[in-house]
Formats: structure tokens, C-alpha cells, sequence
């Protein structure tokens, strides 16, 4: 359970990253870098989640299932 809590709150600062992207790329219109500094976050947020996805498969914490089950 605290496994699928993790991924959840990661997708939710994903997503407010970039949201963040968002605003920021509308309200600077490109004097700061802001918009790249919260792109940049959620890049690195999603390859963190992947990174721990497959060490959560591999270390047997998370059970992978097909979607013939």
C-alpha cells in the first residue's frame, strides 16, 4: 500500500511541475527560467518514478500483472 501511495504522490508533483511549466511559460513569457527549471523537475521526477518502479519489480515490492489476468 505505501508503495502505490509513493507513485501516487510522485504523479500528482509531476503533474503540479508541470502545471508549473505552464504558468510560469504564460506569465514570464520567457524573461526567467522558470519554465525550464520546473520542466527540468519533472523530467527528473518521472525517470526517478521509472528508476523506482523497476527496483520495486526487481526487489519483488511491487507485483507486476498482465492484462490477460
Amino acid at each position: 500500500m505505501l508503495g502505490k501511495i509513493l507513485i501516487v504522490a510522485f504523479l500528482l508533483v509531476i503533474l503540479y511541475n508541470l502545471g508549473a511549466g505552464l504558468y510560469y511559460m504564460m506569465v514570464d513569457k520567457g524573461s526567467t527560467r522558470r519554465t525550464v527549471q520546473a520542466l527540468t523537475r519533472r523530467i527528473g521526477l518521472s525517470l526517478l518514478l521509472v528508476v523506482l518502479v523497476i527496483i520495486g519489480i526487481w526487489a519483488g515490492w511491487i507485483q507486476p500483472h498482465g492484462i490477460s489476468h
